[in-house]
């Protein structure tokens, strides 16, 4: 089972968000750390939202061959449906979240 958001089993320490390392600095130095093999909060939304998409194509194909004949094991098309289902509520989850924080963020008084 592939974890497109990298949650499960990261090896990351507690409270730390999986597959992110902190930037030092900001500007050029955080540009030249990036560039020293970390990687942004970006590019790895943008891997897992990828990630989620193919699943959900899989599910899809799988449920069309069903339906077509081109297989016949149920429990694996409800399998790869359930965990495209459950990889797409956890990315909203992650959204949610995120335009959570933003809002908060919008509240705040300089």
């Amino acid at each position: 089972m592939t974890d497109p958001l990298g949650l499960i089993n990261s090896g990351a320490r507690a409270g730390a968000a999986p597959g992110i390392r902190p930037v030092a600095g900001a500007g050029a130095g955080g540009a030249a750390s990036r560039a020293a093999g970390q990687t942004s909060f970006k590019d790895v939304l943008m891997k897992n939202i990828e990630q989620v998409n193919v699943l959900q194509q899989d599910a899809e194909k799988a449920i069309e061959d069903l339906n077509t004949g081109r297989r016949d094991d149920v429990a694996n098309v409800l399998l790869a449906k359930e965990k495209a289902d459950a990889a797409f509520r956890m990315l909203q989850q992650v959204r949610n979240k995120l335009v959570e924080a933003y809002d908060e963020v919008k509240q705040m008084r300089v």
